[in-house]
């Protein structure tokens, strides 16, 4: 293989390859990427097995067509350190040279062949569904994604694909966030995407998107790149039955206002009393330590009678951040009790903090 490739078009796909990489153990072959030059095009990949990336570029000259894989990190830093100008990248017997003017370098090579197979996406169905609205959502539910539960499938956003409608459910168990998005399809099924490839794919996924699954696996197209992810086997909490029927109060709350309050008192002490009156709310700090904050707010609640809730800062912080309305609901039923956040077709609901 010899091809002559843009610098900054190779820099930016080994920036994207990174997160792919086998990072602890530099003898696996996951730890290198996997070059491919043939029929005109330059395709680069990296996987750790459970997750994976192809980049393809139409950018480059080919002199001769071949595959080639290499230490993916070390790579990176070499292509790094070169000018803004066209490099060539040639296999020599079991090494890479990577050549720009009067500097070369050497990096062997793994057996190309020995590189893990990618799925593809023969016969998987396909949502039907608007790519950026399926990201907008991903990222809404993230925050309540647990991690390192020994529930493995908690580590997870849960996809629930019905008749007319999809589910994206995220849960950490002191926190359940569930959005909406009405669409159409022809099977009901279930399927759990890992936290880690959820984080990619915020970060991958600005332009359309073609998004296809089975049991195992979910693939994503897009012109200039295919991702892939195995899915976590499990059977994901009856998430309908945490989602409260009924509400005895619904408040309609400034998020402006709220986040302002919430962040002022949280400088102190994550967690927090609100007191909703007829026509004000006070913000007090919870803290066993002899330091305190407080403030307040002038607001027409419709209330009769005082509610008292005791909660997480950071919980009603990170629903407020995915907010895109001014305003937002509060549903109470009992302090002890779960409460509910909504805004639109996003919903999180909450396990207060008992004082």
């Amino acid at each position: 293989m010899k091809v002559n490739i843009s610098k900054t078009v190779l820099e930016t796909i080994l920036l994207n390859a990174q997160p792919f990489l086998e990072k602890k153990d530099l003898s696996q072959i996951t730890s290198h990427i996997l070059i491919e030059a043939k029929d005109s095009s330059f395709e680069v990949k990296a996987s750790d097995y459970e997750i994976g990336l192809t980049f393809q570029s139409n950018l480059i000259r080919i002199q001769d067509e071949g595959s080639a894989t290499a230490n993916g990190k070390k790579l990176l830093d070499i292509i790094k350190s070169l000018k803004d100008e066209e490099v060539i990248l040639e296999t020599i017997r079991d090494n890479l040279y990577i050549k720009q003017r009067n500097s070369k370098f050497k990096l062997p090579m793994f057996n190309p062949e020995e590189f893990p197979e990618f799925p593809t996406i023969l016969e998987k169905p396909k949502f039907d569904i608007d790519s950026k609205n399926f990201i907008r959502a991903i990222k809404k539910i993230s925050p309540a994604i647990d991690s390192n539960n020994p529930k493995y499938e908690l580590n997870g956003a849960l996809i629930d694909i019905k008749e007319s409608f999809i589910n994206l459910v995220g849960t950490d168990t002191k926190r359940l966030s569930i959005i909406r998005l009405n669409t159409t399809s022809d099977e009901n099924i279930s399927i759990i995407i890992p936290k880690k490839a959820i984080s990619e794919m915020q970060k991958l996924f600005n332009d359309e998107i073609e998004i296809f699954y089975d049991e195992t696996t979910l693939i994503a197209k897009s012109d200039n790149f295919t991702f892939f992810t195995k899915l976590i086997n499990g059977k994901f909490p009856d998430y309908d039955r945490i989602i409260p029927s009924e509400m005895n109060f619904r408040i309609q709350l400034p998020k402006d206002k709220m986040v302002d309050s919430i962040r002022q008192i949280s400088i102190i002490s994550n967690e927090l009393k609100l007191t909703f009156k007829p026509e004000k709310i006070v913000f007090e700090s919870l803290n066993d330590e002899n330091i305190e904050a407080k403030t307040e707010i002038e607001l027409v609640t419709g209330l009769n009678e005082e509610i008292v809730l005791g909660l997480n800062s950071r919980f009603i912080l990170d629903f407020l951040s995915s907010v895109e309305e001014q305003n937002f609901s509060l549903g109470y039923n009992d302090s002890t009790l779960p409460f509910m956040l909504s805004s639109e077709n996003f919903r999180t609901i909450i396990m207060p903090i008992i004082i």
